[in-house]
């Protein structure tokens, strides 16, 4: 049940004929497990605050360094130092103090990765190295865990979402293994990436819109231009296919 004061925050978007108070709640109810508090999980996690989201953890290993600060919002000079995840629950209680934020500073890793996405209803991807990635997608897979991909680079980004046992996972799109090095990025390519995650996750609770489920957008900051690749669902897929079966 909404409150008075929640009827009046989230005022403009009730508006909404497709949210309404029936779809704010089920903002309220949600839980989302981000990963990751950095350029991309800066934008996603204050955008879910401030829609209203119930529930969000955010895990994150690092602690803020200088050179985050042109893209990683959540985090200000006198956060360097500090564990990510600390930084931007800060920000984040700040922002909305209904929101419930846990904040863990582990890395993720396969020995882990269920225990930490157990009880939530979403992943938003928001990480910058593949293996991660990687480890995210199967665990949405096996746990039905809708999952949100985004990645960026220079001034390009990308977004898919990733319905389990519906549509094609990441690891159909992305078939090779891709080195962890240091990539470049300007702050506002992971901005319009992080929205555009955060309002597929959005219109995933309340249930409203077309996703970009089969479908990876890939957005081009110089030249300001949106491509739609379609995706098939790899029937030998590694984590969705065949072969993720002949692997159990």
């Amino acid at each position: 049940m909404l409150t008075k004061d929640e009827l009046e925050r989230y005022d403009r978007q009730i508006m909404i004929k497709e949210v309404g108070e029936e779809g704010q709640e089920k903002l309220k109810q949600a839980r989302i497990f981000v990963a990751g508090a950095g350029g991309l999980g800066s934008p996603v996690s204050t955008y879910l605050v401030a829609a209203g989201v119930g529930v969000i953890r955010v895990v994150d290993r690092d602690s803020v360094e200088l050179s985050n600060l042109n893209r990683q919002v959540l985090h200000w000079d006198e956060d360097i130092g500090r564990r990510k995840v600390d930084s931007a629950t800060e920000k984040l209680k700040k922002l909305n103090q209904e929101a419930e934020i846990e904040a863990i500073g582990e890395t993720i890793t396969e020995a882990n990765i269920s225990q930490l996405v157990a009880g939530f209803d979403l992943i938003v991807d928001a990480m910058d190295n593949l293996p991660t990635r990687y480890l995210l997608n199967k665990v949405a897979l096996e746990k039905n865990i809708p999952f949100f991909h985004g990645a960026v680079y220079g001034f390009q980004g990308r977004a898919m979402t990733i319905i389990p046992g519906e549509t094609a996972c990441l690891r159909c799109v992305y078939r090779g293994v891709i080195p962890e090095e240091k990539f470049p990025v300007i702050g506002v390519t992971p901005a319009v990436i992080g929205c555009i995650q955060a309002t597929e996750v959005i219109k995933y609770i309340v249930g409203i819109g077309q996703l970009l489920t089969n479908r990876l957008l890939v957005y081009d900051g110089l030249n300001v231009k949106f491509t739609e690749f379609r995706v098939k669902k790899d029937p030998n897929c590694e984590h969705c296919g065949q072969l993720a079966g002949d692997k159990k």
